[in-house]
């Protein structure tokens, strides 16, 4: 994938620091407890993979993950509450399974409230499988929420 790509008038692209602005929007509008601007930033200064749909040159959905040592982690995915259930998110998590698997990743993880029905559905039609759950992981609104760990075997691009 070039650095920018663009289909049916969305385009693929890098995140930087310059986007901070626009998905702290999306943030906070589509989560009761966002993450706040200081982890993002922090997660684009040391170089995590961050990529963001943009149309009409305003950012529709972004994910940030950490790929390392042969396992790419989906830290967030999140697409403007406007713009859900219109295949963006789908869009956005094929684009970094395909980055993964160009940097020869194996294996994609992730964390999910259980409660986020579209979001377990739009994982498991991806491929996810539960492989667990992290106890008390998410803030909310009485309390702790646990998280359910998903994962899907990437096959790494074998190149020209």
């Amino acid at each position: 994938m070039s650095a920018h790509q663009r289909w049916d008038g969305i385009l693929e692209r890098p995140l930087s620091l310059r986007d901070l602005p626009a998905i702290m929007e999306i943030e906070r509008r589509a989560y009761e407890f966002p993450w706040t601007s200081g982890i993002f930033s922090d997660c684009l200064r040391v170089g995590y993979t961050s990529w963001g749909l943009e149309e009409f040159s305003r950012l529709r959905a972004y994910c940030v993950a950490s790929m390392a040592a042969g396992e790419a982690h989906i830290l967030n995915l999140c697409v403007d509450p406007s713009y859900q259930g219109m295949g963006l998110g789908g869009r956005l998590l094929r684009c970094m399974m395909e980055l993964a698997a160009r940097r020869g990743i194996e294996d994609m993880l992730l964390e999910v409230r259980p409660s986020n029905a579209p979001a377990l559905a739009l994982y498991r039609r991806h491929g996810f499988v539960r492989i667990g759950e992290r106890k008390a992981y998410y803030p909310a609104r009485f309390g702790r929420e646990d998280a359910v760990v998903m994962k899907r075997s990437i096959a790494p691009d074998p190149g020209p």
